[in-house]
């Protein structure tokens, strides 16, 4: 598939099937997301796998919604602020090189035929208590993911003359 197909065919799906994720293709995703560019090459996140349902589940305390944990499979990414690259004015790229990391995932999985679904509404510290995070790991994203039970229409997207400027 050409990226340009996955960017364009990518969609939120929230019903997923209940077969499991095949090794080779999950492989495939996470090497996605593990080749993303990052400030200063410091990769400063964790991506968490989630296959456990008892650990799916207690993961629904932070998102309350069952069709987020009935999928096969669920991704959380993390960002280590304390790893990260920091710009001169003080940003921390921490949160930048994980949602970059996170989209080569999302589109990647496309890609691979299985569907996702960016979750960033959810409950942070309820998350960390069901995953038992570390110190200085802060949830960013969820994702679902697996095979789609449903096809998703497109969304609306603004007009490309509302989202560039030309100086």
């Amino acid at each position: 598939m050409e990226l340009s197909e996955a960017i364009a065919g990518r969609r939120s799906v929230r019903k997923y099937k209940s077969a499991a994720v095949p090794p080779e293709k999950l492989a495939r995703v996470l090497e996605a997301a593990r080749r993303a560019p990052t400030a200063a090459n410091r990769q400063p996140w964790k991506l968490y796998v989630v296959k456990d349902p008892a650990l799916r589940r207690a993961i629904g305390a932070a998102y309350k919604n069952p069709w987020f944990y009935e999928a096969p499979v669920v991704l959380v990414m993390c960002a280590l602020p304390g790893s990260a690259w920091t710009r001169a004015d003080g940003k921390n790229y921490a949160d930048i090189d994980a949602a970059i990391a996170f989209d080569h995932l999302t589109l990647a999985a496309y890609a691979e035929g299985l569907a996702t679904c960016w979750i960033g509404a959810f409950n942070s510290p309820a998350l960390k208590d069901a995953l038992k995070l570390p110190a200085g790991e802060e949830p960013l994203a969820m994702t679902p993911l697996g095979e789609a039970a449903e096809t998703p229409k497109p969304t609306p997207r603004k007009p490309l003359d509302d989202l560039v400027a030309y100086r």
